[in-house]
Formats: structure tokens, C-alpha cells, sequence
């Protein structure tokens, strides 16, 4: 089954990476509302399905757009500069749209039913969760945390421990209830709240297991013969996460810079030493995150066009790597916002929700490099890894 592209026709990385940029006003001049309304409003949801943006991550199969995962990635960068929230969204559903695509085909067709433009969010880690086997698949209740970008979703992956295992969910929106719980004070237009599961059946066709797609389960490149499926999930899952968080420093840097151009006495003005050297040093962890990230994201794409293993070590480092992008961007952030004056403070500015925004996103234990770190550390003293 083919699908007709809606809107934009996007064909190259440039065209893409435009289309982004023009919508980076319109996020930045709805971000206060996103975040009043604690989830991301119908008009931004609008705006990046009538783009094509959100096709680069769907398979091609089901009208997704073959130009790259990179690329999506970058997108996510650049959207991030406007509204921290609908960028971080838009990443998740965009790499949730690329996972589905390991999924046996029944269940793939099921998510895609109604065109490419079907929003999938998540709850990965367990939460309180029940797998009981029943007829071939699972009875599922449970209760998760942070699903973001749930309210605008028709599908869930729910993750949890069956009897065999580590398992993956594709949920229905109506086997599931979304709970209000996301009273916070950073990404709070991610809306990204609880879910509840009662008694549904998941049929096996709607589970995955997470540590052998792509890795022994060759259930994903059967059907797409496409090198994203030709390489465990691991490697490539949570750059969603950094790619918003590289942006968000990227439009704390332009924000600032747009604040202080032109200023001239003493204190906090262009002509301070101070602010010219903080942010000499935060362009340049900007550019070093950007740099690291496309670096890895080149590598793990290319190791999996050439079929080739991705070793214990590559996978610490990747995830060592994404922690440290993160612990860059951060650092930008913060050095930016500590010399940004009283003013910064208000609610009615930008810097504040950027400043926010960024702490917020950083806080996932992977991102942290005391955590994240850890494993590479283990392997390269010649410990034994962590499962």
C-alpha cells in the first residue's frame, strides 16, 4: 500500500532543514501558550503534519520519506530553537514512527491504516505493569509515567516484564487512559503524563521484544530491506532525546545574542568581557554537541548499511556520547542564563522557558553522564558490562 505525500514535498536534507527553519517563528510565538496549555497545542500538530517533517522516520512502505533519520534528527534540532516542547514531541513521535517498523507487518499495517501521519507515543520503562499470557498474546494492565505527546496520539508502545522477558506494547488509544499528572515546572507543553491500562488484549502480533529486533529477529528488514532495520535498537534510540536538547541551547545562544547586540555601558552589555567570553564558550560547546552527535549518528548508520556488529564497547560509547552531548548543551545553557541579569527571571521571557526546558530534558537518567557514563568506563577498564 502506497500513501500520496500531503503539503511539502521534501525530497533533499536542505529542503527539509528549510521548512523547519520557517517554522521555528510560529513554534517560538506560540511557546508560552504551549506551555500554559501543558501539552502541545492542535496548531503546532497542524503545522508539522501539512509539513512532510514527520514522514522522514515512517517507513517508505507506508509513505514515509527515504531522505534520513539524520536528517530527522537535525529537524528536531532546529524546530527546538522555536519551542523546546514541540520539538522534543516531534522527535519522539517521529523515532516511534521509525520503531513501529520492527513490529511484525500486521501490526505496522494496523498503526498506518489511515495514512503515515498516525502519532504513536511511549511509556518504556515499566512502570507497574502486567503481562499475562493469554491466547497466544497478553493480557496488559498497568499504570506508566511520561507519555509524551500522548494527548495527540493514537498508539502507545508500553514496555514491561513479561514471563519471557523484556517486552514492547503497541497499544490502541482505545485500550488506554491518559492521567493528568503533568504539573511541572520544565516541558510542561509536552504533556507528558500518565497512562492506565485495565484488562486489554495484546495480540502477539503487537509485541516486541526490544533486545533481539534487529539483532537476531529479522522481522523489521524482511519487510522494508532498509538499513534502519538492519541494526539493533539500541544504538539509535535516545538521540530523540538529545537532538531537542542540542537545540534548546542553540536558541538559549541565539535568544541571548538577540538580547545583548547593540547594548553598550557597563555591566551586562556587548561590550563586558564576561558576557563576550560566556558566550564564546557556549557556541563552542554547541557546536562541539552538534559535531560529536552528527559524528556518532554517521557512524551507527553506516555500521548498519554495511550489516556489520555493533560491540559492547560501540554501545557504551554511543551512550556515553549522548550523555555527554547533553552534559555540552546543558553547560551552554547555564552559562548562558547565570550572566543573563534579573530581567531573565520573568515569566514573559524566553530565556527562562529554554533555561527550564533544557534542566527538565536533562534529567532522564541515560542523559546524565554520572549514569550514562558508567558502562564505558566498566568495558574499557575491562570490567564486565551491565545487562
Amino acid at each position: 500500500m502506497t500513501y500520496p505525500h500531503i503539503g511539502t514535498e521534501l525530497s533533499t536534507t536542505e529542503e527539509c532543514l528549510k521548512v523547519a527553519a520557517n517554522l521555528v517563528t510560529s513554534l517560538k510565538e506560540r511557546a508560552a501558550y504551549t506551555e500554559e496549555l501543558r501539552r502541545i497545542p492542535e496548531e503546532n500538530v497542524k503545522d508539522l503534519l501539512s509539513s512532510g517533517l514527520h514522514r522522514l522516520a515512517v517507513p517508505e512502505r507506508f509513505g514515509g520519506l527515504d531522505i534520513g533519520y539524520d536528517v530527522m534528527l537535525d529537524v528536531a534540532t532546529e524546530l527546538a530553537r522555536g519551542c523546546p516542547a514541540t520539538a522534543w514531541c516531534y522527535c519522539l513521535w517521529s523515532a516511534h514512527s521509525w520503531l513501529i517498523g520492527y513490529w511484525p507487518l500486521e501490526a505496522q499495517q494496523e498503526v498506518f491504516s489511515g495514512g503515515p501521519d498516525a502519532l504513536c507515543s511511549s511509556s518504556l520503562r515499566a512502570g507497574i505493569a502486567q503481562f499475562e499470557p493469554l491466547g497466544g498474546g497478553f493480557r496488559l494492565s498497568g499504570h506508566w509515567e511520561f507519555s509524551s505527546g500522548c494527548d495527540s496520539a493514537s498508539w502507545l508502545i508500553l514496555g514491561g516484564q513479561a514471563p519471557e522477558g523484556w517486552k514492547w506494547a503497541l497499544v490502541p488509544r482505545s485500550d488506554y487512559k491518559i492521567i493528568d499528572t503533568w504539573y511541572v515546572t520544565g516541558l510542561r507543553g509536552t504533556g507528558s503524563k500518565d497512562i492506565e491500562v485495565k484488562d486489554a488484549y495484546i495480540p502477539a502480533h503487537r509485541i516486541l521484544d526490544r533486545e533481539t529486533a534487529g539483532d537476531g529477529d529479522w522481522t523489521g528488514w524482511k519487510i522494508h530491506q532498509h538499513h534502519l532495520y538492519h541494526m539493533p535498537i539500541a544504538p539509535l534510540l535516545g538521540w530523540d532525546l538529545v537532538s531537542p536538547i542540542v537545540g534548546m541551547a542553540q536558541g538559549t545562544i541565539d535568544e541571548f545574542t538577540s538580547l545583548i547586540s547593540g547594548t553598550s555601558g557597563s555591566g551586562r552589555s556587548a561590550e563586558s568581557p564576561v558576557i563576550q567570553l560566556r558566550l564564546s564558550e557556549a557556541s563552542a560547546s554547541v557546536d562541539a554537541a552538534i559535531a560529536l552527535m552528527r559524528s556518532d549518528i554517521g557512524q551507527i548508520l553506516d555500521t548498519a548499511k554495511k550489516g556489520e556488529p555493533f560491540s559492547p564497547l560501540d554501545r557504551a560509547r554511543y551512550q556515553r556520547d549522548r550523555a555527554f552531548v547533553t552534559k555540552l548543551s546543558l553547560d551552554a545553557v547555564n552559562r548562558i542564563f547565570e550572566v543573563s541579569g534579573g530581567h531573565s527571571l520573568f515569566t514573559t521571557g524566553t530565556l527562562q522557558r529554554f533555561h527550564r526546558d533544557a534542566n527538565a530534558a536533562a534529567h532522564r537518567d541515560g542523559l546524565i553522564m554520572d549514569l550514562g557514563g558508567q558502562q564505558f568506563g566498566k568495558l574499557a577498564l575491562g570490567l564486565n558490562p551491565e545487562s
